[in-house]
């Protein structure tokens, strides 16, 4: 297991270093920038209709009926959870194995003679090659753990726009739509039930791609949505821009993908010009306008967030989905259109578009009716009958409350697992046998592959409060008033070393979050929370100070994030942060003392073991200028000059 703090590091916004987000900002908005300046000034250079398609673009007929491609073969299946599952499928046609992870609908396994609808997921232009930023950033697994529908998620294709190129790059042979559209789809007919109706959502990069494959590949996709997608290539300014980002992105070569500025390819790959070719399918398309939302933080000027770079994304692909958006009225082609008041271009936005989009995914690929009069072919099913053998057969004659066996054991990564009634029973030589139920169950089945295999079976905690598993890289705790919560890695291990749940911090109530500054990661726990930044040590903040910290506004409010854990003074209490202390004592409560000339001349004093003791309120101002107030008298800063007074 990778630890905490590195891999919050690694899942900043798609991925990039803050001295590579600096660079993509400057960049970007020096591309763009123009850009959206010529377009807001001359609408005409955009707005216009574009010229017509030539007759001659080259369409891919859709995938034919699923006979294997010779050479596409699974070499591996990892399995994630029991509904998480990751194939390494070698295409001969990038001579490489990709990584796809697929989440398997609800009735997969209660219903094997049954076939499920599909739903690619396509990613930005930084995919990673090792996850789907779709897991990594959103809560894509927990929202569709109660949907009929297989989940597709291609792990890769970093800047490809998931076409095929003309020639290879970076040591990449992109060939993505060839895979994605003939390669792939046999195996998740054949080995994953997936039906004929099938729908492809993408963001940025991922939401050109989804309107661009379907028009490509005609009667493949019911369903087709762009999140923040760029959905004209060759518009005005478009070439330039698009070569600017696969370039910043990744050191790719435009020219590899498709070809020169003149070269028929690029209409080829155009969603604007092949925008007829959607006539007949559900479309969703979303956009914001780069201000400042709910999800950003705010930048040095009003309305601008600090996220400059997502700025500027986002004003690109607002302007080319107006364009796209009249271009389908103009053809007579209905479609759902969300244009935002705000919003950058960014993962919690992308969240929401899918909560969003979700009714209409749902109708357009006839989730609602899943399963009815579908099955793969005539049968019928003998009752599963299953042994119970082994460590699990001896850990579950002790218990009285699993149930029968639902499957018999089976192998996965590093040991074993089986299912029952009421439970799973997981088994590693290092670990030993241990159920996993209830609640606790259904987090662990999302997030086994963070946590390891239990190392206890589920228990009551020593309060009556509700329960907790162990597991060898993280804890599950639930209650019925935060439900089941997961604290994972160096988290885990500064709340254990303070108690666990019998601590000064008490139970978990929520996930490890983004701070809303983006600059680290923070849980919040009944009495507190757990700080850290990428590289840094875990910071406590808790009680009453934690309080008074919530109330004026945590890392984004004046005294910024904390840089160390509380310090006790006497029979008091102090934390530091970035821009002042909170103290807090038994006879006055918590209150902050910003740095500046009022915590200077308070230091001169003496700090609260001096003449003036513990503040008793906030700075405030005052027709002098700024006072605040101590136990033995008051600082007032008047034209810059602090003055003491004592009571």
């Amino acid at each position: 297991m990778r630890p905490l703090l590195q891999r919050d590091a690694d899942r900043a916004i798609n991925g990039p270093s803050r001295a590579r987000r600096r660079k993509l900002a400057a960049s970007a908005l020096a591309v763009f920038a123009p850009i959206a300046l010529t377009a807001t000034t001359l609408p005409s250079a955009l707005a216009s209709p574009a010229p017509q398609p030539a007759q001659a673009l080259a369409i891919h007929p859709a995938a034919p009926a699923m006979a294997p491609v010779p050479g596409v073969r699974v070499e591996r299946v990892d399995r994630l959870s029991d509904r998480h599952l990751a194939l390494w499928v070698y295409s001969p046609a990038m001579n490489t194995t990709i990584q796809v992870q697929v989440l398997l609908a609800r009735d997969f396994h209660a219903q094997p003679q049954w076939t499920f609808p599909g739903l690619y997921l396509l990613d930005g232009l930084r995919a990673r090659d090792d996850q789907s930023g779709w897991t990594l950033e959103t809560d894509v697994i927990s929202f569709f753990q109660d949907k009929n529908i297989n989940v597709v998620m291609p792990v890769g294709g970093e800047s490809s726009f998931y076409t095929d190129w003309l020639e290879p790059d970076n040591d990449k042979n992109y060939k993505w739509e060839t895979f994605l559209t003939e390669e792939l789809p046999p195996i998740l007919r054949n080995d994953y039930r997936i039906n004929d109706s099938m729908g492809v959502l993408g963001l940025s990069m991922g939401g050109t791609a989804a309107m661009l494959l379907p028009a490509r590949n005609r009667g493949m996709f019911q369903f087709a949505g762009s999140l923040s997608g760029y959905l004209s290539t060759t518009s005005y300014g478009m070439q330039r821009a698009i070569k600017a980002a696969v370039f910043d992105a990744g050191g790719y070569d435009a020219d590899a993908m498709w070809g020169t500025a003149d070269n028929p390819l690029w209409k080829e790959h155009d969603p604007y010009l092949l925008a007829r070719n959607l006539k007949g399918m559900s479309l969703y398309m979303s956009a914001g306008t780069g201000a400042q939302g709910a999800h950003d933080t705010p930048g040095v000027m009003p309305g601008i967030p600090q996220n400059s770079a997502g700025m500027a994304l986002e004003v690109l692909s607002r302007l080319t989905t107006q364009n796209f958006a009249a271009r389908l009225k103009q053809l007579n082609i209905p479609a759902t259109v969300r244009f935002r008041n705000t919003g950058t271009h960014s993962w919690p936005y992308w969240q929401s578009e899918l909560h969003e989009a979700w009714p209409q995914i749902a109708t357009a690929l006839n989730v609602d009716s899943v399963g009815l009069n579908r099955p793969v072919q005539p049968s019928v099913l003998d009752e599963p009958t299953c042994e119970v053998i082994g460590a699990i057969g001896d850990l579950v004659q002790g218990r009285g409350d699993v149930g029968v066996c639902l499957t018999d054991e089976r192998t996965t990564v590093g040991g074993k697992y089986q299912e029952f009634e009421n439970a799973t029973a997981y088994w590693s030589p290092e670990t030993g046998a241990h159920l996993v139920e209830g609640e606790i169950e259904k987090l662990y089945e999302a997030n086994s592959r963070d946590l390891g295999f239990p190392t206890t079976s589920e228990a009551p905690m020593p309060d009556g409060r509700g329960a907790f598993n162990h597991f060898e890289d993280g804890s599950i705790y639930w209650t019925p008033a935060h439900g089941a919560v997961m604290v994972i890695d160096a988290f885990r291990d500064e709340w254990a070393a303070r108690g666990w749940e019998s601590g000064p911090l008490g139970i978990p109530v929520a996930a490890v979050e983004n701070s809303q500054d983006r600059q680290g990661r923070l849980q919040r726990f009944a009495n507190g929370a757990l700080f850290a930044k990428p590289r840094g040590s875990v910071l406590v903040v808790e009680g009453e100070i934690w309080r008074r910290y919530e109330e004026a506004g945590r890392e984004t409010g004046a005294l910024g994030w904390p840089v160390s854990s509380e310090h006790v003074i006497g029979d008091g209490r102090f934390t530091e942060f970035e821009n002042g202390n909170v103290y807090w004592s038994p006879g006055t409560g918590a209150w902050p003392v910003l740095a500046g000339p009022i915590m200077d001349a308070w230091a001169t004093e003496g700090f609260e073991a001096g003449r003036l003791g513990y503040p008793v309120g906030a700075q405030h101002e005052v027709p002098e200028g700024v006072r605040q107030d101590f136990q033995g008298g008051f600082v007032l800063v008047k034209d810059g000059v602090a003055e003491v007074v004592t009571s």
